[in-house]
């Protein structure tokens, strides 16, 4: 379906690699091959390699039904070449062989069956290069009522965004560098994609929130961030949740962990762009709470994955001003 095929070549279209690709080759993702049949197949389709019933906060989403559980699946492969990898053994490094398969129907049963569930989310590898099965898998839940959320690299072509959209409520995108000089170093990628893709996501009324791993010497510069955090005022609105995550060493990338005081530094660089934002991996910083933006009061509180709604209105709005905080409520 997301290929291009003359004689026995084939050119991908599903991001913007656009691999072409001879009888036998793969793609860069690693999971989507020229086998010689007139398209390019899907090789994980329905195999996963993670399967958990998680917070929702976990994702993360602090704005989208605070305080839920949501079955998490994944799959293989990913198309972009992070050297801070966390899940490299699933990205990069895996053998499809040894993995379980899995319907759609059986994802959706099971997430219907799971107490306070309010339905999937595709995460774990990158969500885009299996496609096909995250698109029957979620118009499955839809058609259940559940909900469908995509943690993703955004690194998606127009069209196949436009079918995701389609059946997701809510994405959590990485904007990993506000650079395109990093994003093609140290990912193999280029930013121009995936702003576009948050543009689009943020015009489609889904729900967005977006996050940043800050990683020492790459990303955490003041001016980066300023930028990066105006960009998303300006194009996605200035009430789109970010997340700042704290780095740790993992994969290819030994650098030390960015310091915590680099991070609440960077949140304040941040919040004066954006009305929400978000410290991750920085324990007893007390930046994982939410205020109000209008009155500062305190209306969640988040200890962990704990998530108390202390200054809300069953309507999602704050209790001391009347302002709406979350859209999407339970």
């Amino acid at each position: 379906m997301y290929s291009k095929c003359q004689g026995d070549k084939c050119i991908c279209l599903l991001c913007p690699h656009g691999c072409t690709l001879r009888k036998g080759e793969k793609g860069t993702c690693g999971v989507r091959e020229n086998r010689g049949n007139g398209c390019i197949e899907l090789m994980c389709d329905g195999l996963v390699s993670g399967y958990a019933n998680d917070p929702i906060e976990k994702k993360p989403l602090y704005h989208f039904y605070p305080g839920s559980r949501i079955l998490s699946v994944g799959s293989f492969g990913c198309n972009l070449k992070c050297d801070f990898c966390q899940n490299s053994h699933i990205s990069c490094g895996f053998n499809l062989a040894e993995a379980r398969k899995t319907t759609p129907e059986a994802i959706v049963s099971h997430a219907s069956q799971i107490s306070q569930n309010i339905g999937i989310a595709f995460t774990y590898n990158e969500p885009v290069v299996w496609i096909e099965f995250m698109i029957r898998t979620a118009e499955k839940a839809k058609y259940d009522g559940l909900k469908t959320v995509m943690v993703s690299n955004g690194y998606v072509n127009p069209a196949a965004l436009d079918d995701i959209i389609v059946v997701t409520d809510a994405f959590n995108i990485d904007l990993k560098f506000f650079s395109d000089e990093s994003y093609r170093l140290i990912a193999g990628g280029s930013l121009k994609p995936v702003l576009k893709t948050l543009s689009k996501v943020s015009g489609s009324g889904r729900h967005l929130e977006i996050t940043t791993l800050i990683v020492p010497g790459i990303n955490d510069s003041v001016g980066e961030i300023a930028g990066l955090s105006s960009w998303i005022a300006n194009e996605c609105g200035a009430h789109t949740p970010l997340h700042l995550s704290r780095y740790h060493p993992s994969y290819r990338r030994h650098t030390p962990a960015t310091p915590a005081g680099l991070i609440k530094e960077l949140h304040a660089v941040a919040s004066e762009k954006l009305s929400y934002v978000y410290a991750g991996n920085v324990p007893g910083a007390m930046l994982s709470d939410t205020c109000c933006r209008q009155c500062s009061s305190l209306v969640t509180s988040r200890n962990g994955y704990k998530t108390k709604l202390t200054g809300l209105d069953n309507g999602g709005r704050c209790k001391t001003c009347g302002t709406e905080i979350y859209s999407f409520l339970l």
